[in-house]
């Protein structure tokens, strides 16, 4: 399991899940319904959930892993508190990877309405569209117009 990966999807979630407001949720809520549609939120917000049960008693029980993913919860879009829970995200999977394959497990099934696994969906505009990315595992499907330098 990949913490990028992993951080990146848990990220926007943390408020809801550390539970730091019904403020926090229902952005969160908003935000997912307005950019993906209420079913896809709702589906990737239960995988979520799924994934921090099974997370969560690792980061509790570490002392700097709690203190980042509350960090995160915070500011779910800060890069600096993103590295901080990806490094302690990375050491729990690395003492322990029967839980990382089953979270990679968690993250790789259908949600109910048959959409597959993990999705993530990026646009990019600005700076001449450029793009610096990395993909591992999976099937990437993708849209590219304009412009394509390799």
């Amino acid at each position: 399991m990949d913490p990028i990966t992993l951080t990146s999807f848990l990220a926007p979630f943390l408020p809801v899940l550390l539970n730091l407001g019904t403020k926090a949720a229902e952005a969160l809520a908003t935000k997912a319904g307005e950019t993906v549609g209420t079913q896809v939120s709702e589906n990737a917000l239960n995988k979520a959930k799924a994934v921090w049960d099974k997370l969560h008693p690792k980061v509790e029980a570490k002392e700097a892993a709690k203190e980042a993913a509350e960090d995160v919860a915070k500011a779910p879009d800060d890069a600096d508190s993103q590295a901080a829970l990806r490094v302690q995200i990375k050491k729990i999977l690395e003492a322990d990877p029967e839980l990382a394959e089953a979270i990679a497990q968690i993250l790789q099934e259908p949600a109910p309405d048959g959409t597959p696994g993990l999705q993530i969906v990026q646009t990019v505009t600005g700076n001449n569209n450029q793009v610096i990315g990395q993909v591992t595992g999976g099937t990437l499907f993708g849209n590219v117009s304009g412009n394509v330098s390799l």
